[in-house]
């Protein structure tokens, strides 16, 4: 049975899910940092997915992508799945701007976490979740 990382769990908000994937709102509050994460158990790797989960996986990431480009006026959107801190395979989306505190570098380790309350995250994700489409449900 699928179970959320406890570090995910604690470190973000469960904003909704989509067909295959949970999305979390990070509590960083230096970026909209958003985060999908296949409900797969034992899943690490986006290889250990099948082809049709792979391909969903792709399509709610893509959507999410274009929306937080063109809701946040991202000056560049990092998609990365890293897993070296938490081995659950789940997709960074971190909205960068010109000016914030690690362009141009990456967002990890550049500051110590500065974590907001959930309903100021969750006020910052509305907009956002307005777009999803009909085939997100929020939580």
């Amino acid at each position: 049975m699928f179970e959320l990382d406890e570090t995910l769990a604690r470190d973000s908000i469960v904003l909704g899910s989509f067909p295959l994937s949970l999305l979390l709102l990070s509590r960083d509050a230096h970026y909209p940092w958003f985060i999908l994460v296949p409900r797969r158990e034992g899943v690490r790797e986006v290889v250990d997915l099948s082809d049709v989960d792979q391909q969903q996986l792709f399509a709610e990431s893509t959507v999410l992508s274009r929306l937080l480009i063109e809701v946040y006026c991202a000056d560049k959107l990092n998609v990365a799945a890293l897993g070296n801190m938490v081995p659950q395979l789940h997709i960074h989306h971190i909205v960068r701007y010109r000016n914030d505190p690690a362009w141009p570098r990456p967002v990890w380790g550049a500051l110590p976490p500065g974590f907001e309350e959930d309903a100021v995250l969750k006020n910052k994700a509305e907009k956002l979740l307005d777009q999803l489409g009909a085939g997100f449900v929020r939580a």
